[in-house]
């Protein structure tokens, strides 16, 4: 046999090479914790890195709008509160003026209180009377002359004050009059006549040549009001301090109150009967 014809021994195939296995990725340092420090970097106490991550503060721009406006809020109530205590009408008030004020808060308290209870007794007259058609015709003719006292129709008398304004710069103006009328009336005035006018709920006041008109008539200094209310509460009122007389005399006029028990107001308004207004009583 041939060395030619001599099988050949099985070859044994060779292993593949092991695909290379990759690296092992590097951990990336997440944003809540800190990066690690460079090799030769001084390492920071938890005070440092406190410290570091406070300053410089990093302010948004809605918290400088909020810091804004609170500094404007509080800007404005320290502005309020100072415009308030500066402008008191009573500082620097003496003790009697004060001591005046207070009786003139007393003297409307109980005139209020006065006109409840009399309104309550009128209550309880028509409630218990026998006759309560004779008591409510009473009680209306009382009202109807009451309204005509405060409607100028009807003339009335009783206590009060004369107050003559002289005005000889002729520097008092139709709206001195006016505040005037305003103090008597809060001071409990219930019938009023300037000159020889007299002073209803629609009166209105305007300055004029060489004097000052009232409701469209001409009155000319001394200005004399006459006055019915209770003396104790009208006179006071005039002389508070700011008042209606040292209002007056800071226009170089002079103003003097005289009590008296009897005050006659006469001056009268025509009744005028409505064209078009109807009673619905029946």
């Amino acid at each position: 046999m041939s060395s030619d014809d001599t099988p050949e021994p099985d070859r044994v195939p060779e292993p593949e090479p092991a695909a290379p296995k990759p690296a092992p990725a590097e951990p990336v340092p997440s944003a809540a914790e800190p990066a690690p420090a460079a090799e030769g970097a001084p390492q920071l106490t938890g005070r440092q890195r406190l410290a570091a991550g406070l300053w410089p503060p990093r302010v948004t721009r809605a918290q400088l709008v909020v810091a804004l406006l609170l500094f404007v809020l509080g800007l404005g109530l320290a502005i309020q509160v100072r415009s308030n205590s500066d402008n008191s009408a009573l500082r620097g008030a003496r003790q009697e003026d004060l001591v005046r004020i207070l009786d003139e808060l007393d003297s409307r308290t109980k005139r209020l209180e006065d006109e409840k209870t009399r309104l309550e007794g009128q209550r309880t007259e028509l409630e218990t009377s026998s006759n309560q058609a004779a008591e409510a015709r009473k009680q209306t003719q009382e009202k109807e002359r009451q309204l005509g006292i405060l409607a100028g129709t009807v003339a009335a008398q009783g206590p009060g004050i004369t107050l003559t304004i002289s005005d000889p710069k002729k520097a008092v103006e139709a709206d001195k009059l006016l505040d005037t009328i305003q103090e008597l009336r809060a001071a409990g005035a219930e019938a009023i006549q300037i000159n020889d006018v007299r002073v209803v709920a629609n009166t209105y006041f305007s300055d004029a040549d060489g004097g000052i008109e009232v409701d469209g008539v001409k009155v000319t200094a001394p200005y004399r009001f006459k006055v019915i209310g209770k003396p104790q509460d009208l006179e006071p009122a005039l002389n508070i301090p700011g008042g209606v007389v040292q209002t007056l005399e800071k226009e170089q006029a002079t103003a003097s109150v005289v009590r008296s028990e009897k005050i006659v107001v006469d001056a009268l308004r025509p009744a005028k009967r409505p064209d078009y207004a109807r009673s619905t009583s029946r």
